[in-house]
């Protein structure tokens, strides 16, 4: 006889136990020969050792049907809980090249190609420069691997930055305390999480600590160990930030810098650190910079043509 608890995660357990328990009750009737006790997002299993590892092993597949699709039916449940051996069912829950399984069911997947660079590229390399125009998607793409790298405990905790500057307006006095103060500058972030995490799980993270989101000025000092760091709209960190912020790398870390050099925000007599950044950086071994274009754009068709009126514009 043996005793295995299994933590739920990445779901919310009354989705999985469904109303009144009608899916806990229909499970535990699959398996009468082992005792299965619920206590929150907390399952404990008792029985043979055998039946035991079967039952956590169909049971982890039932969550990861939850987390992708956002729902199951008594049907799901028989076809992953009794199924014999790799069912063509349960195959498609391993084959994806999908990130994370956002709220509802969302399938969040990088979808251009220079996206597609930016997964490959994050995968072996520790620090990443995600550099392009507007609605390429850089900061959706990079929320989403380190919500996966989460997911997978490839890292302890995602700490997300960006700095708190002005996009060409003054907004003057801001009511409220320090956090509903700087809340607006990193809305982009939050609406990221909002899309791939239950509001619950992502409130619960975010007190625990397990998400961080600040702006960049509160990194100086910090030696950030384990974690995955998005700094988001670097074209607005200055040189002296921005080389601020690269040196916080601590071990087993990973590091993504998103940002926009056609829209820099900084006062004119202030110089953004990104250019020179990427002109600094260059052949630093570690480090890959992933150039998207007018062709990454995933918003409204017009947007690749605003981005493509302004360049020729400009030019």
């Amino acid at each position: 006889m043996s005793e295995q608890i299994v933590q739920i995660e990445n779901v919310n357990p009354s989705d999985l136990y469904g109303a009144n328990d009608q899916h806990l009750t229909m499970i535990k009737s699959l398996f009468p020969k082992i005792k299965i006790i619920a206590r929150g997002d907390l399952i404990k299993i008792i029985g043979k050792d055998e039946e035991v590892d079967y039952f956590i092993n169909r049971f982890n597949l039932l969550v990861l049907h939850l987390e992708r699709y956002g729902n199951i039916s008594s049907k799901v449940i028989e076809d992953i809980m009794l199924c014999a051996g790799e069912s063509d069912f349960i195959k498609n829950l391993h084959d994806s090249d999908v990130l994370v399984y956002g709220r509802n069911g969302l399938q969040i997947k990088a979808i251009t190609a220079n996206q597609k660079l930016m997964v490959k590229a994050c995968e072996e390399k520790d620090m990443i420069f995600a550099i392009g125009p507007a609605g390429t998607g850089k900061t959706y793409t990079a929320v989403a691997l380190a919500v996966r790298a989460l997911k997978n405990k490839e890292v302890r905790r995602i700490i997300l930055t960006r700095p708190a500057v002005e996009a060409g307006e003054n907004l003057g006095f801001l009511p409220g305390d320090l956090k509903e103060k700087l809340d607006p500058y990193l809305q982009p972030l939050y609406d990221g999480l909002r899309d791939m995490l239950p509001q619950a799980k992502l409130q619960a993270f975010m007190e625990e600590g397990v998400i961080e989101i600040a702006p960049l000025a509160f990194m100086r000092g910090r030696t950030l160990d384990n974690a995955f760091v998005i700094l988001d709209e670097a074209q607005n960190a200055t040189p002296s930030q921005l080389k601020m912020f690269l040196t916080r790398m601590g071990r087993s870390a990973k590091f993504v810098i998103t940002g926009d050099i056609t829209q820099i925000d900084l006062p004119k007599n202030q110089p953004s650190g990104l250019p020179q950044a990427m002109e600094v950086l260059k052949d630093v071994k570690g480090i890959e910079f992933i150039h998207l274009s007018e062709k990454d754009v995933v918003r409204h068709k017009l947007v690749t043509d605003i981005i493509n009126a302004y360049a020729k514009f400009n030019s």
